[in-house]
C-alpha cells in the first residue's frame, strides 16, 4: 500500500549509521526528499551522501550537534533555505551506556539525557514553524523503557522520557493535525551480534518470539508506517519493534 511519502520533505537526525541510515535510505527509496543530520564528518556520512544523491538530487546530509541550540538553529536555517517546509521529522539521535547505577557520574547522566531527550526537544522546537499542518514527528526510543535494564538506569530513564515527550507533544500539536509517535526497537543489530558476546545474543534471541535480533530495516519500516498516510489517525503511541520479547 502506498504510504504517500513521494515528494515529502524529511529530516532524520543521527541519519548516517544504523537505524538512522536505514531509515534515511528507506525514505529516499520511497521518493521522499531526505536530509540526514550527522555529528561527525567521516566515511559513513560521505558514503551516505553518495547513496542519497543516486536516489535523488534533493537529498543530502548536513553536519550539526543536535545537543547544541546554536547548531540546531543553524540546522533549521538549512531546512528553511533548502525546502521552506518540513513534512516529517525523525528524532533518531541517541546514545547508550552500560554503567551500574552506583557508578553513574553526573557527566554520564547528562550525556545520556542530552542525546536521548534534550536533542529531541531542541530539534522539534526549532522545526515547529517549518512543520506543515498534518506533518508527522517520529521519535526513536527503546523498548527497554517499558522493561528496564540492569546497568542501564540512566538509559532506561532517558528512553522512558521520550515516551512522555511523545504523549505530551501529541496533545499540543494535534490541533494542527500533526501526529507524534514513538518507535521503540528492541536490541538492534547495527553491528555483528549487536556488539554483544555470542552467549548474550543467544539469550536475547531465546526471549524473542520471532527468534532473531531486530535489523535496522525492521525499525525503518515502522518509522515509515508512522510517517505515512496509512497511519493518519495514529498519534501518541509507542510502537514496539522488538520481535515479541
Amino acid at each position: 500500500m502506498d504510504q504517500g511519502l513521494h515528494g515529502k520533505r524529511v529530516l532524520v537526525t543521527g541519519g548516517t549509521r544504523g537505524i538512522g541510515r536505514a531509515t534515511t535510505l528507506a525514505f529516499a527509496r520511497a521518493g521522499a526528499w531526505v536530509l540526514a543530520c550527522h555529528h561527525s564528518a567521516d566515511e559513513a556520512a560521505e558514503s551516505l551522501a553518495r547513496e542519497l544523491k543516486d536516489l535523488g538530487e534533493r537529498n543530502g546530509v548536513v553536519r550539526a550537534d543536535v545537543t547544541s541550540r546554536r547548531d540546531v538553529e543553524r540546522l533549521a536555517d538549512v531546512v528553511r533555505t533548502e525546502w521552506e517546509r518540513l513534512d516529517v521529522l525523525v528524532n533518531n539521535v541517541g546514545v547508550d551506556g552500560g554503567v551500574a547505577f552506583a557508578d553513574i557520574t553526573d557527566t554520564e547522566w547528562h550525556r545520556l539525557l542530552g542525546h536521548n531527550v534534550t536533542a529531541a526537544y531542541l530539534v522539534t522546537q526549532a522545526m515547529l514553524e517549518l512543520l506543515v499542518d498534518g506533518a508527522s514527528v517520529v521519535n526513536v526510543g527503546s523498548s527497554v523503557a517499558l522493561r528496564g535494564r540492569v546497568n542501564g538506569v540512566h538509559y532506561t530513564a532517558s528512553k522512558a522520557a521520550v515516551i512522555g515527550f511523545t504523549r505530551g507533544l501529541c496533545k499540543e500539536l494535534g490541533p494542527r493535525g500533526i501526529r507524534v509517535n514513538t518507535v521503540a526497537p528492541g536490541l538492534t543489530e547495527t553491528e555483528p551480534g549487536a556488539g554483544l558476546p555470542p552467549h548474550a545474543v543467544e539469550r536475547i534471541v531465546g526471549m524473542t518470539a520471532l527468534g532473531r535480533i531486530c535489523q535496522p530495516e525492521d525499525v525503518a519500516g515502522a518509522v515509515l508506517f508512522l510517517a505515512g498516510d496509512t497511519s493518519r489517525y495514529i498519534s501518541g503511541v509507542t510502537l514496539n519493534v522488538d520481535g515479541g520479547v
